[in-house]
């Protein structure tokens, strides 16, 4: 799966009295899928995960699920501290249709947190999950700093295909990086390189059924059946290099429909991805792809989703100067709003920006009115 880009770990919406306010989480994944974000985590450190109950984590990510855009990228953070319940939730995050699971370290026994013990837990994660595994290595929540010597030997297994590296320092991305960089993995694209996601595909399928359908309906109630395009070849009929596209990653295919005078198909080719790795500071971003990074997963994307693909976009574009003072742009407010303010901050913040921030779960506060206004002027320019 492609994770080039930018990745905003969605919040939780709540009620006043704290209950899941599943509507405004609705209305947040609908703006969310308008953005030009690669995709959307659900259940990530500033979806309070931790707060939630189990029955509350599966309503949300099916909700989520439900209102996402097929072709945006759709992570679950389904970390939990023993590898049975990560495993209970990544399953149901597979069944649901997520494309990735994002797994954080486990951190309550942090002293006996060894090296053996993550790789045990993450490799038995991977061996059992259904789909990709991402590595989670949040050290301001956990105290814990995944070190890199263990990223890049988990990096071996097949099913861990990257890692959202939280901890803002360059020169630690860089270091994975290059230890990785033997890793040779591809992943299957659109023509324009976007990534392909399974819900895509079966979308794409669902749509030329029903134009089928409706096509079929018109014709017999006008006596015949047709449109004037040629009939569709049957299976062993077709020509070679030419099949149905079903969720599963197919090398340089395409998805084909029945006929009809507007035919609908996802060209496809493959590229080479490697172990991706994933920036999780926007303060520090733009050093984060210079020492390698392909993406990010960032609070500060939460309220500010457009600003923080902009300091990505110019990057990707090698206009360095540009990069820089969009990274400038939003490296005060990031850090402010999204590192020291932390949840009830970007909440405020999303409310600013049209999204429903609303307010946190106990024990989190709401925002003093000092701080709200604080937060106003900061990101009074930085609009989505």
């Amino acid at each position: 799966m492609l994770l080039h880009g930018i990745f905003p770990p969605i919040t939780t919406p709540f009620y006043p009295d704290g209950r899941v306010y599943l509507k405004k989480l609705e209305h947040n994944v609908e703006r969310y899928s308008k953005t030009p974000v690669a995709g959307i985590v659900v259940l990530g450190s500033t979806g309070e995960a931790m707060m939630l109950s189990d029955a509350e984590r599966r309503e949300v990510l099916r909700t989520a699920r439900a209102a996402g855009a097929p072709h945006k990228v759709l992570v679950a953070g389904t970390g939990c501290e023993s590898a049975l319940e990560t495993l209970r939730l990544t399953d149901y995050a597979a069944e649901l249709g997520y494309d990735a699971a994002l797994v954080r370290t486990p951190h309550f026994y942090r002293p006996q947190m060894k090296a053996a013990n993550l790789l045990a837990f993450y490799r038995m994660v991977a061996d059992r999950s259904p789909i990709p595994v991402l590595i989670y290595s949040v050290p301001a929540f956990t105290n814990y700093d995944m070190p890199p010597e263990l990223v890049i030997e988990l990096a071996e297994h097949a099913n861990i295909i990257g890692i959202k590296e939280s901890g803002g320092d360059a020169a630690k991305i860089r270091q994975i990086v290059e230890g990785t960089r033997h890793i040779k993995r591809s992943a299957t694209v659109t023509e324009t390189f976007a990534a392909v996601t399974p819900r895509m595909l079966q979308a794409v399928e669902a749509s030329a059924s029903k134009e089928a359908a409706e096509l079929v309906s018109i014709g017999a109630s006008t006596g015949h059946v047709g449109t004037g395009a040629p009939t569709e070849p049957a299976l062993n009929d077709r020509p070679k290099g030419r099949s149905r596209m079903g969720p599963v990653e197919r090398s340089s295919t395409e998805t084909t429909s029945p006929p009809s005078s507007t035919v609908r198909s996802v060209k496809t080719r493959q590229k080479e991805v490697g172990f991706q790795v994933l920036a999780g500071a926007a303060q520090r971003l733009l050093p984060s792809l210079e020492s390698g990074a392909v993406g990010a997963v960032l609070a500060f994307a939460s309220p500010a989703p457009t600003a923080c693909y902009e300091v990505y976009a110019a990057w990707k574009e090698g206009d360095q100067e540009l990069a820089r003072l969009k990274q400038e742009r939003i490296s005060r407010a990031a850090t402010r709003v999204g590192s020291e303010l932390g949840i009830p901050g970007l909440k405020h913040a999303a409310d600013l920006n049209g999204y429903y921030g609303g307010p946190p779960r106990l024990p989190f506060l709401a925002l003093t009115s000092d701080l709200k206004a604080e937060v106003e002027q900061l990101m009074a320019d930085i609009r989505n």
